[in-house]
């Protein structure tokens, strides 16, 4: 029986190996773990395609298709241009809904300046709330492609704006009612916002780096959260990874709700932040340029030689593996049914975060 959420990467590195379906040369980047989309020779410039479904959420469905979408292409340096959509509504599905959820898609699309080009929509009994997946193309010159592989030994690890971001999000809208009853409305609603502010998109964090330049590359840390990010950054580029936990910004939004469900930081899906793989000599460019945009980042840690694998410096000084997450913590909290206890009040201000990692 599998756990909800990916499937386990060791499963999905055995398909991968198996099922590989027709080579063609000019597949540049391929499916691999860690990968955050395939890569299309077109001659002069690079065709950039990624797919990703929305499930965690029943609010903003649409907004988070396109940004999550939209964050894969922008890590690999290409800019976002077509989008196609499947929409996939449960029985009882208003017209005010469906309305609801283009109205979101359209938003994002105008936004982000790309072109709702086609897709599906479908009511079906398969699912109980909506669930979008999008696919998304996009392009970039072939100078400017960048892949999570690239990352190299020596190469600075910085972090952009903090975690966990869409947890915090996704947190304050399917457990509003919950939350309300020991959080004020203003906190509440100042966690419903972390969507927008300060938003699960990287595109703009990503388009900013590049220019700046000296990136190697770049990962947007999705489901699984900050860890699983680091692993999949280690084994695309086959390197090492030394994170300094005093170095990773817990926004105090997330470090509050992480708290209160007993979760992991660490662990729980983090949309909206950007690691960045960068020459040490870029490091001050690339976080000046990003500070000048309105967006902070920090330097997390270093990428060292494969054989020292993915490890973590505890404020105390303690180095020990990264904790590793079987199911985002998210995940984990959906998927039971128990009621969690009122949190302890060194809960409430955020201080402690909890080790649920496997």
């Amino acid at each position: 029986m599998f756990r909800l959420g990916k499937l386990p990467a060791p499963l999905l590195r055995e398909l991968l190996a198996q099922y590989e379906g027709t080579r063609d040369s000019r597949v540049v980047v391929g499916p691999g773990i860690g990968m955050d989309a395939a890569a299309i020779d077109f001659g002069t410039r690079y065709v950039l395609a990624k797919t990703d479904p929305i499930t965690l959420v029943g609010e903003e469905v649409g907004a988070y298709a396109l940004t999550i979408n939209a964050n894969d292409l922008a890590t690999m340096g290409a800019r976002p241009r077509w989008f196609l959509v499947t929409i996939l509504l449960p029985p009882r599905t208003t017209k005010r809904g469906v309305f609801r959820l283009m109205a979101q898609l359209d938003r994002e699309c105008r936004r982000l300046r790309v072109a709702l080009c086609g897709g599906h929509t479908e009511i079906t009994d398969a699912v109980t709330r909506p669930v979008v997946v999008g696919s998304l193309l996009g392009e970039c010159p072939r100078e400017q492609l960048i892949s999570t592989a690239g990352a190299r030994p020596g190469d600075v690890i910085l972090l952009t704006k903090g975690i966990p971001i869409e947890a915090v999000s996704i947190l304050a809208r399917e457990k509003t009612d919950e939350l309300r009853r020991h959080y004020s409305g203003r906190f509440v609603s100042r966690c419903r916002r972390y969507l927008a502010d300060p938003g699960i998109s990287v595109v703009r964090d990503a388009q900013v780096a590049m220019r700046a330049g000296g990136v190697h590359a770049m990962h947007d840390p999705t489901e699984g959260g900050l860890s699983s990010a680091l692993y999949e950054l280690a084994e695309a580029a086959g390197v090492g990874v030394l994170v300094e936990e005093a170095a990773i910004r817990v926004l105090p939004e997330g470090a509050k709700l992480c708290a209160h469900f007993d979760l992991n930081p660490l662990g729980a899906i983090a949309s909206g932040a950007l690691l960045i793989c960068a020459e040490p000599e870029s490091e001050g460019v690339i976080l000046r340029r990003l500070s000048r945009a309105g967006i902070q980042a920090m330097r997390i840690g270093t990428v060292v030689p494969s054989g020292d694998g993915v490890r973590m410096r505890a404020k105390r000084g303690r180095v020990h593996p990264m904790p590793r997450f079987l199911v985002d913590e998210i995940a984990r909290l959906f998927s039971t049914s128990r009621r969690r206890p009122a949190p302890r009040a060194k809960n409430r201000r955020g201080n402690r975060l909890p080790n649920t990692a496997s």
